[in-house]
C-alpha cells in the first residue's frame, strides 16, 4: 500500500485512538511523523487495555480502538471492523538479577496457580515468588492465560498492573517478581527466561518456535473513512512496517 506522509498534507482534523497498550509505541511513531508533516492534524493516543479499546470505539468515543486479541462476539456485534497489523509474542519476565534462565510451561502454570511459591523450586534463589498480572480487560493477559497457562488459574493474591509499561516497571523494581508482557516491551530493565528452552524473540515468534503469540488489531466502527482510513493505510505502508519493527513486532500485510 503506497500511502505516504504526503497523502496527509491536504487533510486536517482530530483522530482519537485508545486501547491495548502493546500498540502504543507503533501508534506514537506514526502519529508523530504525521503531525510533524501536517500541524493541522491532531492525533491522541491513550491506553486502557483491549477491553477499553473495543468499548470506546463501539460507543464512538474514539475512531480507532486497539485490541491485542480478536474481538469478542459481543464486541464485533457493535458493527466493528478489525485490521490485524502486527504479530507479537507474550513472554514471562523477571528481575534482571534473577538467576533463573529457563522455565517450563508446566512451571509457569504452577507458579501462577500458587503451587510453586519459592524461586528455589525452579532452580533459583531461596526467595518468595511475587506474582504480577494484568486486569481482565487486558489482551496481553487474555493471550497469556489462554496460550501459556492453558486456561489455568491466576492466584487472587497476584499484584495487578494496568499496562505493559507498568508491568515492566514493577518487575524491574522487585527482585522476587514474575510477570509477563508483550515481547516488544522487553529490554534491559527486565529479563525474559526461555520457555521450554526457546528464547522469546521476534524471530522465534515469526517462525513458530515460540508458541505464545497473538495479532495486534486496529478496530473501527463501520468502514473507516477520511483521516481514520488514511492512518490505517499508513500503518500498512513501508513507513508503518518500519515503526512496527522498531517497536519490536512483526508487520502483517493488509488483508
Amino acid at each position: 500500500m503506497a500511502t505516504e506522509l504526503s497523502d496527509f498534507k491536504q487533510m486536517s482534523g482530530t483522530l482519537n485512538i485508545a486501547g491495548g497498550t502493546a500498540h502504543i509505541p507503533v501508534m506514537k511513531k506514526a502519529a508523530q511523523a504525521i503531525m510533524t508533516t501536517n500541524p493541522e492534524i491532531r492525533i491522541t493516543i491513550a491506553g486502557g487495555g483491549s477491553g477499553v479499546g473495543a468499548k470506546q470505539v463501539g460507543k464512538g468515543l474514539v475512531e480507532i480502538g486497539n485490541t491485542g486479541r480478536p474481538l469478542k462476539p459481543k464486541e464485533a456485534a457493535q458493527g466493528l471492523n478489525s485490521y490485524p497489523f502486527a504479530i507479537d509474542g507474550v513472554a514471562v519476565i523477571v528481575h534482571p538479577d534473577n538467576s533463573v534462565a529457563n522455565l517450563t510451561q508446566a512451571q509457569v502454570i504452577d507458579i501462577y496457580a500458587g503451587k510453586i511459591s519459592n524461586w528455589k523450586q525452579v532452580g533459583g534463589a531461596d526467595a518468595a515468588i511475587h506474582i504480577y498480572t494484568r486486569d481482565e480487560a487486558s489482551g496481553t493477559r487474555s493471550v497469556f492465560v489462554k496460550k501459556l497457562l492453558n486456561k489455568g488459574s491466576v492466584v487472587n493474591s497476584a499484584n495487578v498492573v494496568a499496562s505493559n509499561g507498568a508491568m515492566k516497571s514493577a518487575v524491574s523494581r522487585d527482585k522476587g517478581a514474575i510477570g509477563y508482557s508483550s515481547v516488544g516491551y522487553i529490554d534491559a530493565m527486565v529479563k525474559a527466561p526461555s520457555l521450554d528452552g526457546v528464547t522469546p524473540t521476534n524471530e522465534a515468534c515469526a517462525n513458530g518456535d515460540y508458541p505464545v503469540v497473538r495479532k495486534l488489531f486496529m478496530n473501527t466502527k463501520g468502514e473507516p473513512s477520511g483521516l481514520t482510513k488514511q492512518f490505517i493505510d499508513y500503518i500498512f505502508s513501508a513507513d508503518g512496517a518500519k515503526y512496527i519493527q522498531a517497536s519490536g513486532y512483526i508487520p502483517v500485510a493488509a488483508q
